[in-house]
């Protein structure tokens, strides 16, 4: 039986580089018994990664990931699992974040070419980037059209010269909000990568504290953005409170050092927390009398 999962995983439709299809035959290939493909404020590639699990044997969990503010701190994400991707309200909401990332990435790229046109070199084409991206423009689609103008070496190299000292803030919803509209789809609300909160484990508790009196389910314990140790702390805060546990590798495809189900230093998810995430929502749907797709 297959053992490994990857709960966290991005496509072209946001900030990723492969289609839905193409992860899910990844996935296949290492072995993952179930993924989730969870984009950016975009569920359009959950139909298509479905279906190709149903063709190569992966169970394909619907999910999204939202950016989101919480008192001070900003760019905290939250993961919603097992959610109705095909709720108009939900697709509505979404549409209007995507347009404001859209707006975002323009002006990403008008910075840039100020910058390139001093430098008395040819500016990027927001259309070509926005041929990149099936769903909302990431950096990433601005960084490979920087690579294949010769202005980058690889990603790394685009964000450094490039995406980061021409970066524009994203727009946040607020995390009360958030956790409400994954709950309100019938959906399981987990903290992405707790760590990148804050390193501050006090503090940090006291965040997932708040947030589970708005509804937060559990937290992503096993990822790439902390230590050994920090998982040990955060799956004892999970042991505490009662809160479902996830893990990922937030795969995006423009990394060195990150694969789909490993991770860096051989990250592994095991089957049973795909398990226990689907009771949680089989529970939730039950108590609206509504099944899990």
């Amino acid at each position: 039986m297959k053992e490994l999962i990857d709960l966290h995983i991005h496509s072209c439709h946001s900030d990723g580089v492969h289609p839905p299809a193409e992860l899910v035959r990844m996935a296949a290939e290492r072995g993952l018994a179930a993924i989730a493909v969870a984009d950016h404020d975009a569920v359009e590639g959950i139909d298509e990664a479905v279906s190709a699990g149903a063709q190569w044997g992966v169970e394909v969990i619907p999910a999204l990931e939202l950016s989101v503010e919480h008192g001070r701190y900003r760019d905290m994400h939250i993961l919603g699992y097992w959610i109705n991707h095909r709720d108009d309200a939900l697709r509505e909401r979404l549409a209007e974040f995507r347009r404001i990332r859209d707006d975002r990435g323009r002006a990403i790229v008008e910075r840039i070419n100020r910058k390139l046109v001093a430098a008395r070199k040819a500016p990027l084409s927001y259309e070509q980037v926005r041929s990149l991206a099936d769903g909302a423009v990431g950096r990433p689609h601005i960084a490979r059209v920087l690579m294949d103008a010769g202005y980058a070496r690889d990603m790394g190299d685009a964000f450094k010269r490039y995406l980061i000292p021409f970066n524009v803030p994203k727009r946040y919803i607020p995390a009360a909000d958030a956790i409400a509209e994954i709950r309100r789809i019938g959906g399981v609300a987990v903290l992405a990568h707790p760590t990148t909160v804050s390193d501050n484990r006090r503090e940090l508790r006291r965040i997932i504290e708040e947030l589970m009196q708005l509804g937060l389910d559990g937290i992503e314990v096993f990822n790439n953005m902390c230590q050994k140790d920090e998982m040990i702390f955060l799956q004892s805060l999970a042991d505490e409170f009662g809160l479902i546990v996830t893990g990922g590798s937030d795969y995006h495809g423009i990394e060195d050092d990150v694969e789909i189900g490993i991770g860096r230093g051989g990250l592994a998810i095991s089957r049973h927390l795909a398990v226990e995430l689907k009771k949680r929502a089989e529970s939730r749907a039950a108590t609206r009398g509504m099944p899990v797709e």
